[in-house]
């Protein structure tokens, strides 16, 4: 069998068999954090964007945008799934360098929404979805990511398996969905390394170039069944180079019996997930020390080498560049104890006193840290005063890492204030509880409503 009939067997019995309580309640706690990034990213510029380009696809259809607008099940999975990319607060699966619940949950949402599945049918999805697509992301490896955005080209599958799950596609027609998303899949690094809108396009697209991949393995169109492992397929092309090409047995060996949806990094900051370890060893040292932002002499922040090129702006103009900035947003992190959606409004992204602290930071690649990643995301960093005192710090992973969770309070506190300042405190509330009672929900809760 090849590498996509494989998935699609699994994705195919995942769909159908019952999940277990901590299946369902990790599921759960990732459309509780997919719903967090979702609506604030529903009122910002590339969602609203992209809604007013598809004004022919809305207003019809039995999907819904997070807004309640009525739309196709295409459209509802690319305005959703880039907006839930937007504001960069979405989760993380850390080994394959991948946010699945943007292009993932987007698309399962939509094509619940369509085919009126129940709570129970849509976390299942979630679940195929999530399983299958963080295999391909761990087997494409650190490679990979050197030129592509994983949560583009992987973003994909998870998209496919969860539509093909809920459209209710047997092994055969499933594999044709998968094969068919491999040859959609793209994302380019580029396209945030400068300023653009172009990276949550990247989980919006995921999510639309699953749901249409589905849609036409259940019309009947066929894809490549070798199109991951053939010599002109998806793990020669983009994976690791060498002359056997990708091995993704490694990848499969475990599917349907350890659940990476039960391991999850839940983002704690606003910001790329790459600065997270420089965020957190910052604050403590910052409280360790009994300082502020102004006795601070200088700042050494030394990580993995990925973190510096995607995270590396040394002077951001826009709130997406701050977002990827180490400089900006360990600054901001000393100055204001916190990098959450404020931290990029105009009057902080100005501040004086930040860009001065900035000047002072110095990054550096440290070897250990950097032959770690992605398994690890680590950071040391060495804080000296104005008076000459120094502290040093090895961060050795991220608050929200599996080793370092965020509670379902902490999810609950994010939820409401991320989706507090778009639907209202009591809606917000009344949404939440129905997202945590989905597993006994006959259908989805319209977040309008």
């Amino acid at each position: 069998m090849t590498t996509i009939e494989i998935l699609a067997e699994a994705g195919v019995a995942l769909a159908r068999q019952p999940l277990t309580a901590s299946q369902r309640h990790h599921a759960q706690r990732a459309v509780v954090d997919w719903a967090s990034a979702l609506l604030p990213g529903a009122v910002q510029a590339p969602a609203q964007a992209v809604a007013q380009a598809l004004a022919d696809d809305l207003d019809h259809g039995r999907s819904r945008l997070a807004s309640g607008r009525p739309a196709t099940a295409r459209a509802a999975a690319l305005v959703n799934g880039t907006a839930a990319h937007t504001v960069e607060v979405d989760d993380i699966y850390r080994e394959a360098i991948y946010h699945p619940g943007a292009p993932t949950i987007s698309a399962a949402w939509a094509v619940a929404q369509d085919v009126a599945a129940d709570g129970t049918q849509f976390l299942q999805a979630v679940v195929a979805g999530y399983e299958l697509s963080t295999r391909i992301g761990t087997a494409l490896g650190r490679a990979h990511y050197r030129y592509w955005h994983n949560t583009g080209t992987v973003g994909c599958f998870g998209a496919a398996a969860a539509a093909a799950a809920l459209y209710g596609l047997d092994s055969t027609r499933f594999a044709h969905a998968l094969a068919t998303a491999a040859t959609f899949a793209s994302g380019l690094q580029q396209a945030f390394r400068t300023d653009s809108m172009s990276k949550p396009l990247h989980a919006g697209r995921a999510a639309e170039a699953g749901v249409l991949a589905a849609q036409l393995a259940r019309a009947g169109v066929t894809g490549s069944a070798a199109v991951l492992d053939g010599e002109t397929g998806l793990g020669r092309a983009l994976g690791e180079r060498g002359a056997g090409g990708l091995d993704w047995s490694a990848a499969l060996v475990d599917l349907g019996q350890v659940f990476h949806i039960e391991a999850m990094t839940f983002k704690n900051h606003a910001c790329c997930g790459h600065t997270f370890a420089a965020i957190d060893g910052a604050l403590a040292l910052k409280q360790q020390m009994a300082i502020s932002a102004d006795d601070i002499a200088s700042v050494q922040v030394a990580t993995y080498r990925p973190a510096l090129e995607v995270a590396g702006h040394t002077q951001p103009r826009t709130a997406a560049e701050a977002r990827f900035s180490l400089f900006y947003v360990v600054a901001t992190a000393l100055r204001f104890d916190r990098v959450r959606l404020a931290a990029f409004s105009d009057e902080r992204l100005q501040d004086p006193q930040t860009r001065a602290l900035m000047q002072r930071i110095t990054l550096t690649v440290d070897p250990a840290i950097d032959v770690a990643f992605p398994a690890r995301r680590a950071a040391r960093l060495t804080v000296t005063t104005h008076g000459g005192r120094t502290s040093s710090r090895l961060q050795p992973t991220r608050k929200g890492d599996p080793e370092l969770p965020l509670s379902d309070a902490d999810l609950d506190d994010k939820f409401i204030e991320l989706a507090g300042p778009v639907l209202g405190a009591q809606r917000a509330h009344a949404v939440l509880g129905r997202l945590w009672s989905l597993d006994s929900a006959r259908a989805l809760p319209d977040f309008a409503a």
